[in-house]
């Protein structure tokens, strides 16, 4: 049968006006039934409709992640911004209720997306918890309650203003939301000295799946040491976190040291892969390894800067760093002596002129098209192995690497602390990027099979069986969950490379906390009974 093209043009509208009804339809439903089961009044303003002028704004406003919010991507249906804890509970109530999918942010920084967008399960709707971001400091007692929609930068701002020697040990990125950050163990600069911000975390508050508001006492050790390390997104939504602050010194150090190919880089980089996770524990020295221009004839190399932390004055430092770490010509003209926050600016890329009010802003300093992945190292890598690294690294536009260096704190903390278990044995940790600016997909097939090819290639050099990596750094090539039921066998391809030994635990966890997996994306931890 012919169809002429008003015909069809009616039909696409009919469709339409199906699909509008039917999302004003699960929006009012939800309205109601929020206004229902909330102890306080929702205000309109606080759900937005896809016809709202203020809902792609609103969408993405916090997703760093371009690639995410191309139109050829499933959107929510509604984002609602909560204004207090019992508008969450009451969300958590009526998506259940509803029969409703429910993704949920705080800062938008998941590296696949999954806090904003659902490919398994359509329709869904948003709860975005950026409003939610009140950080109380008691210097006193050295804690601090801290919402989960702040970010890190505002985390470290509001601990400065109370002390000029108290920090927190968490992310590099400022504009991190805390909620998501520590669930996946949230690494930073102050590691070797005091372990991630998932291990100096004093307790905290969940929504469960059946809309109850539990602390540390309620909710019983096995669910608060899930939670600390064991991926965002599958046991609960995060309302807030008490941190345990740590000791700073008035004066830190900090230095950026670039070596270029030409200037030795490769031999360097060898040595600081056989000393960067022995030298002092106040000592952080990450290598960031970008392409660069090299001369005037357009021609490339390859640039590994050294980036470091050191928690003291420059003098010590250059009695560290001589030491043990000759090789990279440190100088007192490389060492800055800042305050502990400005080295947070310092280290998040902004000027040197920039201040700290600028971490309230919770602001990216920058959105493009990427993809990353993850490995970790336990054994050097040979200047052969680099070397063939350096050439694959000239094929790609806009590649870079990040090396992080484990030791000291880290060495000493147990793999089953809590669930993120890379610890003693790691050297150091790798990020792979590739980023691009144009948003097609064969920009994005080009990026996404150089960085498989580089994942591939290293292999040999990095951790096995599992070849682990980290769960903040979310890779979906690893393995997803499919709609419906996973099973143990399933999941444990992914699972076991983001937590090794502790993904049985968290699985045991999750099958007894949310049984009906209502909390779910895909690569949530599963609720199935491992055999």
């Amino acid at each position: 049968m012919a169809f002429s093209s008003t015909s069809m043009l009616l039909v696409l509208l009919v469709l339409l006006s199906a699909s509008w009804a039917t999302s004003a339809s699960i929006q009012q439903d939800f309205i109601q039934c929020l206004d229902d089961h909330s102890e306080d009044d929702i205000p309109i303003s606080a759900v937005y409709a896809r016809t709202n002028p203020s809902f792609t704004y609103i969408l993405n406003s916090t997703a760093q992640n371009l690639r995410y919010l191309m139109p050829s991507l499933p959107k929510p249906q509604f984002i609602f911004t909560p204004l207090n804890e019992s508008h969450v509970q009451a969300a958590v109530i009526c998506s259940k209720k509803l029969g409703i999918h429910l993704r949920f942010r705080s800062g938008g920084h998941d590296y696949e997306g999954l806090s904003y967008v659902s490919q398994i399960e359509t329709p869904f709707i948003l709860l975005d918890l950026a409003k939610l971001r009140a950080v109380h400091v008691d210097i006193d007692d050295s804690s601090a309650w801290v919402q989960a929609g702040a970010t890190v930068g505002e985390v470290y701002y509001r601990i400065s203003e109370k002390s000029k020697t108290k920090g927190f040990p968490a992310g590099l990125c400022t504009s991190l939301g805390i909620g998501g950050h520590i669930t996946g163990g949230a690494y930073g600069c102050m590691m070797r000295k005091y372990g991630l911000g998932a291990d100096n975390v004093l307790d905290a508050r969940i929504v469960d799946a059946n809309g109850k508001i539990l602390d540390r006492a309620a909710m019983g050790e096995d669910y608060f040491w899930a939670i600390r390390g064991g991926g965002g997104a599958s046991f609960g939504i995060i309302l807030a976190w008490k941190i345990k602050l740590v000791r700073v010194p008035e004066t830190v150090t900090v230095f950026t040291v670039p070596k270029t190919l030409e200037q030795g880089a490769t031999k360097i980089l060898y040595k600081w892969e056989r000393v960067a996770h022995k030298l002092d524990e106040n000592l952080f020295i990450r290598v960031l390894i970008q392409v660069t221009q090299a001369g005037q004839k357009d021609e490339r190399t390859v640039t590994t800067s050294y980036n470091a932390l050191f928690l003291g004055d420059a003098e010590r430092l250059l009695q560290v760093m001589n030491r043990s770490f000759p090789e990279l010509g440190l100088t007192r003209k490389d060492c800055v002596e800042t305050s502990w926050i400005k080295s947070v600016l310092y280290i998040a890329g902004f000027s040197s002129e920039t201040p700290p009010e600028v971490l309230l802003q919770g602001k990216s300093l920058f959105k493009n098209y990427f993809k990353a992945k993850s490995d970790f190292v336990r054994r050097p890598i040979p200047e052969t192995g680099l070397e063939g690294l350096w050439k694959r690294l000239l094929e790609e536009e806009s590649p870079l690497m990040i090396w992080n260096p484990y030791g000291g704190m880290m060495a000493n903390i147990s793999e089953s602390a809590i669930p993120f278990p890379h610890r003693k044995g790691n050297l150091f940790k790798i990020q792979y990027v590739t980023s691009w600016y144009e948003g097609n997909m064969n920009a994005t097939k080009k990026h996404m099979h150089w960085i498989r090819g580089v994942y591939d290639y290293m292999g040999a050099y990095v951790s096995a069986c599992p070849r682990a990596a980290y769960v903040n750094y979310r890779d979906l090539d690893l393995g997803v969950n499919h709609k419906g039921n996973t099973s143990f066998t399933e999941t444990r391809a992914w699972g076991v490379k983001y937590f090794k030994g502790n993904f049985r635990r968290l699985v045991r966890v999750k099958s007894k906390v949310d049984p009906h997996n209502f909390f779910r994306h895909e690569q949530s931890i599963p609720a199935v009974k491992p055999k």
